[in-house]
């Protein structure tokens, strides 16, 4: 079908010659009606395009129309071909277009070019056109205010900027053209009565004239149908080959259409018209699929096939570097994939979606099949990640980022988006295997670490015999700093991710932290077992442990049962620490000679060789317990007072037992002295404990017997004995014996007196004594029992031998 030339006096009369004077408002005025004159001009040769955007041929209708242009009130026929030319190709040269375009420009009379079914040139000739008339309406503009500044001429301005206004305002318009759906229903232009042969159908195909190809292939199954309708029995084999001829051009249709379907996001100017017409044939086969000589498979599931692999063609060609090269490889990866699948939607919103009708849902299904895609990407992805960092980017881009406005979210595809899904579509499992693989790295990690700061310690600390940084008095190390640094680092950004994967990267942090204390501990005897600074690194491995355990216990809630595991191997670890620190002090102060004989010798004459020693060894258990007090002075509570306590009780039973073994006995009034002697050391070794030990029941312990051991009447002893029986239930009368022994009274009526008062005192106060549960006495050791002496008559002693130590000591 062609076009009738149509005269247009009133636009080719406008000449564009220009005499390079300023022009008046008049003339202004006529410059711009040829402008708009021009404009109509192009925009009805760009429209003759069915491959131009927006164009005629494509049966799309804008919103807004530019007053005047009455030619865009019909849309032209679907190009076809007449009944009486079925062998003339619809692809005839365009020559005619641009010999009129030419004709303009010299200002001969023009007309209106031969209606085109299909143009060879540059399918963006319409917008080559439309930017020719804008260029030549700028140097017209701009050649005027040129002219003005050469001549000078004082001219009104607001006129002229009124005009200008005009002009960027029709520019606007033209510019915010928004383009509608292509309706639903259609209208198919008329077959032929004679389709073209099956290689012409198929040239067609080829050169995407698909509209007339389609008529045609229509018309081609038409006549099938109805020659296999007449058709006898004798002529099979004609049918067989037509049948087969319209499967290779309908296969070769379909082929065609799905590579313009995959194209078209990539190329969305040159196949804009060429979607319409995919479209409708999409339609028509749809409405013909009962007839027979058509495919049997949807056309339309091919489109969405299309759709999804012109998808993953734009997902594929995102930049992807070697891990190797880029250590934030997938984070820039993943950014520049959001900005893709961003801007493909904005693209398939403003331009794709006005080539289809509403029931394609175009927009959703370009979103549904990037929801498909990207899933199978990241799957891909997935086995190149390793490090933790990349598996938290991974993860993260998954739940959070996909979702948010960066991407699914963005206000630029708003309010399409309102009513679709914003979650990937990712198989069933995957999502909990990365998941799990990322507790796992952060396990291997955590181990890493742990072991890294083993050896930071030793190499930083041990080998070099640094001593213990203190914070506030106290000794500390800054591993339980580091580790509660890991752990809440690990924690805070899977919470980001989501609250179970928190949890569980918790639950796997103090599962490895748990395995942490022994390995510690072993490295640390390893290479510190006979370290000058030993007890120093005690104390201070004690403190960090203990903090790093509080800092754990903020994570009771929800992991109870790992943080109960964690706390008792941290006790162990602590008892056994406080252990090795109690027998190294225990070792240090443990008597190797009998030292309370520097008791009894009171004045420097009676010293000898032996009584110097033992006053030494007096001292050193001074000084062992003043080294001791200021080391726990060093040690965070509770701990310290566990371990002062201790190491109190030890050393009253060690200072209290010297009493109990009978080596020593006071004559001739030397016990007066004696007793002042033990007041004195007893308070000396109370003061160092009485801020370090909760022991304060043994406190009265070292005056009580100081008070038997003064008396100067030994009538005067029953009378000091209800203290120390209130006090210490479990002193009994072997104790008893012992003490008096080292006063000097070893027998004697008054010797067993005494002891009778002991067992009245004892009876009278019954249960109204000390806490039975504070024992001291009760498994102390007395070297040799007097008691069946203590009850003999006292004539029958004198018929004994002085055959104990004791009365050795006394014949002195």
């Amino acid at each position: 079908m062609t076009d009738k030339p149509t005269e247009h006096s009133d636009e080719d009369s406008v000449s564009l010659k220009s005499n390079g004077r300023t022009p008046t408002n008049g003339a202004t005025k006529q410059t711009l009606g040829m402008i708009q004159t021009l404009r109509k001009s192009i925009r009805r040769a760009a429209e003759k395009s069915p491959l131009s955007p927006g164009g005629k041929g494509s049966k799309v209708t804008p919103k807004t129309k530019t007053p005047g242009d009455d030619s865009s009130s019909q849309p032209p026929p679907s190009p076809s071909l007449s009944s009486g030319s079925p062998s003339t190709s619809p692809l005839k040269n365009i020559r005619g277009f641009f010999q009129k375009k030419e004709e303009d420009d010299a200002d001969v009379p023009s007309q209106k070019s031969e209606g085109l079914k299909r143009s060879k040139t540059d399918p963006n000739i319409g917008a080559t056109l439309l930017q020719r008339g804008a260029d030549i309406r700028r140097s017209l503009r701009f050649g005027t205010k040129k002219d003005k500044d050469k001549n000078g001429k004082q001219e009104s301005l607001i006129p002229v900027a009124e005009h200008v206004l005009e002009e960027k305002e029709e520019e606007k318009e033209e510019e915010e053209v928004v383009w509608e759906e292509v309706e639903e229903a259609y209208t198919l232009p008329e077959m032929p009565h004679t389709p073209l042969s099956v290689m012409q159908i198929n040239n067609l195909i080829q050169m995407e004239v698909l509209e007339e190809a389609h008529l045609n292939l229509l018309a081609l199954r038409l006549e099938f149908n109805q020659e296999r309708e007449k058709c006898e029995e004798d002529s099979p084999m004609e049918l067989a080959k037509k049948e087969k001829d319209l499967n290779i051009l309908y296969g070769n249709l379909r082929e065609k259409i799905h590579t313009i379907v995959r194209d078209s996001n990539s190329l969305p100017s040159r196949n804009k018209a060429l979607l319409v017409h995919v479209a409708r044939i999409i339609q028509e086969e749809e409405r013909r699929a009962e007839e027979p000589g058509g495919l049997q498979s949807s056309w339309r599931e091919v489109w969405r096939e299309a759709v999804a692999e012109g998808v993953q063609v734009k997902v594929e060609k995102v930049h992807l570097e070697p891990r190797e090269q880029n250590a934030s490889w997938l984070a820039v990866h993943l950014g520049l994939l959001g900005k893709t699948i961003v801007e493909d939607l904005e693209n398939v919103k403003k331009a794709l979606r006005s080539s289809y009708p509403p029931s394609f849902k175009v927009f959703s299904t370009y979103v549904k099949s990037y929801h498909t895609v990207v899933g199978q990407h990241l799957k891909k992805l997935e086995r190149q990640v390793t490090e933790l960092k990349d598996l938290y980017t991974l993860l993260n881009w998954i739940i959070n980022t996909y979702k948010s406005e960066k991407i699914m979210g963005s206000q630029s595809l708003r309010p399409e988006m309102k009513d679709e899904s914003v979650d990937l579509q990712l198989e069933d499992d995957f999502l909990k295997q990365l998941k799990d693989k990322y507790c796992c790295r952060v396990k291997v990690d955590m181990r890493s670490s742990l072991d890294k700061l083993i050896e930071l310690e030793d190499e930083e600390i041990w080998k070099d015999s640094k001593t213990p940084e203190k914070e506030e008095d106290l000794l500390i190390s800054q591993i339980h700093m580091d580790i509660w640094t890991q752990v809440k680092g690990n924690t805070s950004i899977s919470g980001r991710i989501d609250a179970q994967l928190e949890q569980k990267v918790i639950s796997c942090c103090l599962e490895e932290l748990k395995q942490f204390p022994k390995r510690f501990e072993a490295e640390f005897k390893r290479h510190c077992g006979a370290h000058s600074l030993r007890t120093e690194y005690q104390i201070t491995y004690i403190n960090s442990f203990n903090a790093l355990q509080e800092h754990m216990e903020g994570y009771q809630d929800s992991c109870p049962n790992e943080v109960e595991g964690f706390r008792k191997e941290v006790k162990w670890l602590i008892v056994r620490l406080l252990q090795d620190l109690e027998d190294q002090f225990k070792e240090d102060v443990k008597v190797q000679q009998r030292w309370m004989k520097g008791v009894y010798s009171v004045s420097p004459e009676d010293d000898d060789e032996e009584v110097a020693h033992q006053r030494r060894d007096f001292q050193m258990l001074h000084s062992r317990t003043k080294l001791l007090s200021l080391h726990c002075s060093q040690m965070r509570p509770p701990h310290v007072q566990e371990l002062a306590s201790r190491l109190h009780y030890h050393v009253v039973r060690e200072y209290v037992g010297q009493l109990m073994k009978n080596n020593y006995s006071c004559k001739n009034r030397k016990h007066e002295m004696a007793a002042a002697k033990i007041r004195k050391q007893w308070n000396q070794l109370r003061d160092l404990f009485e801020d370090m030990s909760t022991h304060e029941w043994l406190h009265p312990v070292g005056d009580d017997l100081s008070d038997i051991i003064t008396q100067k009447n030994k009538a005067d002893i029953k009378n000091h004995l209800q203290p120390i029986v209130e006090h210490y239930p479990d002193f009994s009368k072997k104790h008893l014996v012992a003490v008096l022994n080292f006063r000097g009274l070893l027998r004697g009526r008054e010797h067993q007196l005494i002891l009778q008062k002991l067992t009245q005192l004892k009876k009278e106060l019954g249960s109204a004594a000390g806490n039975k549960s504070q024992v001291l006495f009760g498994d102390m050791q007395v070297t040799v029992n007097t008691d069946c002496l203590s009850s003999l008559p006292f004539s029958c002693l004198n018929f004994c031998s002085p055959i104990t130590s004791a009365t050795r000591w006394t014949s002195r």
